[in-house]
């Protein structure tokens, strides 16, 4: 099932959150009340989102709703066979591990993923907020200087650089940074 959650904006004014279908719904009712500049963006990547706006609610949603995945490798498991290459020393580790290869790949990546602390994912956000704040802050005052505070780590610069940016934008940037906690300002 799809899991990812987008985040709509009209301008730098918040409009939706959820699901892509929720998202879609709502921009297609901004879109019919005349309201411009709308975007939506994948809030785990940053990127910028299209949706087809066509028909009625029922049909945006249906269109949007979320896919069964493929019905390759384990199914009812949800696991997808793929290719991996590795060096023969990774290969003969891997089989020492106990359940096999397999097992302790998705261990490995799953406690990659669940590490929310960890440098990877703490680079996936900043390149995350960077993507929305280069689109929806790009002509701001000060986008260049805290772009630098943002790379950098440093958020109480970034906070001091951003205070006279829209609140919906800066919430969003300070969720995006701080894994899902409130805004800091």
């Amino acid at each position: 099932m799809d899991e990812r959650r987008y985040t709509a904006f009209a301008g730098d004014r918040l409009l939706a959150r959820g699901s892509a279908a929720q998202v879609a719904v709502a921009l297609k009712a901004a879109y019919e009340r005349g309201e411009t500049r709308l975007i939506a963006f994948e809030d785990a990547t940053g990127r910028p989102t299209d949706f087809d706006l066509r028909g009625d609610a029922a049909e945006i949603a249906a269109r949007h709703a979320p896919a069964e995945p493929p019905k390759r490798g384990r199914p009812k498991l949800g696991v997808v066979a793929r290719e991996v290459t590795l060096l023969p020393r990774h290969w003969d580790w891997l089989a020492a591990q106990p359940g096999g290869a397999s097992a302790a790949l998705r261990r490995l990546v799953q406690a990659a993923m669940t590490d929310a602390d960890g440098p990877e994912a703490v680079r996936q956000r900043r390149e995350a907020a960077y993507r929305v704040m280069s689109t929806l802050a790009g002509d701001l005052p000060g986008f260049e200087e805290a772009s630098r505070a943002l790379f950098a780590g440093d958020l109480g610069r970034l906070d001091e650089l951003t205070a006279g940016w829209p609140a919906d934008l800066r919430a969003y940037l300070a969720e995006r940074l701080d894994g899902g906690a409130a805004s800091r300002g």
